[in-house]
């Protein structure tokens, strides 16, 4: 997926009176990284949210700042609960040179022959999985094609997963990611869990607390 790229424009505007921004069509923001300071900035809320509706988490994207790009990952998506409009959003600068740490997220696909044959449950361990590797060799996700599980006990595990030379896979090879199970599809209970908050690349220093403590003296 080609990067995209969100404009955004400094922000003077925190605390309570982002609200006023909010009500105007506009998205509060920050970003922040290893060698930028926590900067506010303002989103169009429509354009920004089309965009981040189309990338994952792994994403790349160009945060282009008033005549400065900066490449950037997704880190923390706020929401009202009840319209599920986006109320702020951080954003992590990543250098193109340095080697992170992150999640990449499981997508499983296909169709196993074992549920139509054996009346097998595809049931999957793993929904994401830790890397390292250049931000611009990060997968925005990790496809996992099931149609190869024939039988029952036919799993896919770590390291079967398929990704570039350039990225090392962190989790232990030998962990379970799909497996095909004998348990009837109706006494399978899955329980998903929405997650707004993502783990931090390592190589990236947290700067939104910067913000916080700005607004708190205000």
């Amino acid at each position: 997926m080609e990067k995209v790229s969100i404009h955004a424009t400094r922000r003077t505007v925190t605390g309570k009176q982002v609200g006023v921004l909010r009500r105007s069509g506009k998205l509060p923001a920050i970003l922040y990284g290893r060698h930028l300071k926590a900067t506010p900035i303002t989103l169009d809320l429509r354009d920004a949210s089309k965009i981040l509706a189309t990338i994952t988490s792994s994403s790349l994207v160009n945060i282009d700042l008033e005549g400065e790009t900066h490449s950037a990952l997704v880190r923390e998506k706020q929401r009202n609960f009840i319209t599920d409009i986006l109320l702020h959003v951080d954003f992590q600068a990543v250098s193109l040179t340095e080697r992170l740490r992150t999640t990449v997220t499981i997508e499983v696909t296909g169709l196993a022959p074992a549920i139509k044959d054996f009346n097998g449950v595809v049931v999957t361990n793993v929904n994401q999985v830790e890397v390292e590797c250049l931000p611009a060799d990060l997968p925005e996700r990790i496809v996992v094609d099931v149609s190869g599980l024939a039988k029952i006990g036919d799993s896919i595990y770590v390291r079967d997963l398929k990704v570039s030379d350039k990225v090392t896979i962190l989790e232990n090879p030998d962990e379970t990611v799909v497996i095909i199970t004998a348990q009837a599809a109706e006494e399978v209970v899955e329980e998903v869990v929405v997650a707004t908050t993502i783990e931090e690349p390592e190589v990236i220093e947290k700067g939104k607390k910067e913000e916080e403590e700005e607004e708190e003296k205000k």
